[in-house]
């Protein structure tokens, strides 16, 4: 089946990623050793082929357009795809003894595993690391069942039998468009959280799951999405509240594209987690990628590594 025209290269593909998550042309041409000239090239050539405009552009920065986040989250697809790709025929042509495949929750796959990676490609060049984009309870299961040899997970509900070790924290935050009432009520009720139709990650997410335990009584979600970045397009577009992570939102609220909104007596702390399975042990490929992942946490401000234990049946 010929491949439609409006599909650019997956380097472009790449390169529109490392826009969104660094916020800017030069960041990501920095990142893959290009001009930033290069990258706007690249970027208004992605636009044409899709015929859609992928970010806006302003003095605060690059952002996406509400169109734009959702190619997005299907790029970052197609580029994890790829990876499998290249991991596999690596293998077959024996080019490598073994790769390594990290399962990431999508708040950590979208906005720290992306950095891990570089720097895991930079400091070990023969190392296919391939990275599997799924929800908390996928990651843990792939774990447990030796499908990935390292999982990042947020929240609270990590199964027993695995291998625990706090990597940072995050907390939550209620955003809505600067215009929404709730910016001018701040702070609201849990009950009117509670009773609110929201734009929401989906069931099995860290996200998700942190705010059901905390708020428990929430109404249906007004919609569902799979990413962060599709979630906070939605809230833009729709003038409608979300629950999000402080890291996928730091850039909106400084940039005024989202507002904050406090809750009377409702904070949504979290702890981000690598896990692995006790028997196996993380060794070899999968201990480098996880010292680095300590190492650039701690080094952006996450929050403190320490070493937790063994997650214990409930």
């Amino acid at each position: 089946m010929p491949l439609s025209p409006r599909v650019p290269e997956l380097s472009a593909l790449d390169v529109l990623l490392s826009v969104e998550r660094l916020g800017s042309m030069g960041a990501a041409g920095r990142e893959h050793g290009l001009s930033q000239q290069a990258v706007s090239a690249r970027v208004r050539s992605a636009e044409r082929q899709f015929g859609i405009k992928v970010f806006s552009r302003g003095a605060s920065g690059v952002r996406p357009t509400s169109e734009g986040a959702l190619i997005l989250e299907w790029a970052s697809h197609i580029l994890a795809t790829a990876e499998e790709l290249a991991s596999g025929v690596a293998a077959l042509r024996g080019e490598r003894q073994a790769g390594l495949t990290v399962a990431a929750s999508m708040t950590i796959a979208e906005y720290l595993v992306p950095g891990w990676t570089v720097a895991m490609r930079r400091k070990y060049p023969n190392v296919v690391t391939n990275v599997r984009l799924l929800n908390s309870s996928e990651v843990t299961a792939r774990v447990l069942s030796g499908e990935a040899d390292l999982g990042f997970v947020e929240g609270p509900d990590i199964p027993a039998g695995l291998q625990v070790r706090e990597i940072g924290r995050d907390h939550l935050v209620v955003v809505v468009p600067p215009e929404h009432e709730w910016v001018r009520r701040s702070p609201i009720s849990v009950s009117e959280l509670a009773a609110t139709p929201m734009i929401q990650r989906e069931s099995g997410s860290g996200t998700r799951t942190t705010l059901e335990n905390a708020v428990p009584q929430c109404v249906p979600p007004l919609l569902e999405l799979t990413s962060c970045t599709a979630v906070k397009a939605a809230v833009v577009a729709g003038n409608a509240p979300a629950v999000l992570s402080s890291l996928a939102v730091a850039a909106d609220l400084t940039d005024g594209r989202l507002a904050s909104v406090q809750v009377e007596g409702l904070t949504l702390p979290r702890r981000l987690s690598a896990v692995w399975d006790p028997v196996r042990g993380v060794q070899g490929a999968a201990r480098d990628f996880l010292d680095i992942a300590l190492g650039a946490s701690a080094a952006a401000g996450v929050g403190a590594a320490v070493v937790g234990a063994t997650a214990q049946p409930r």
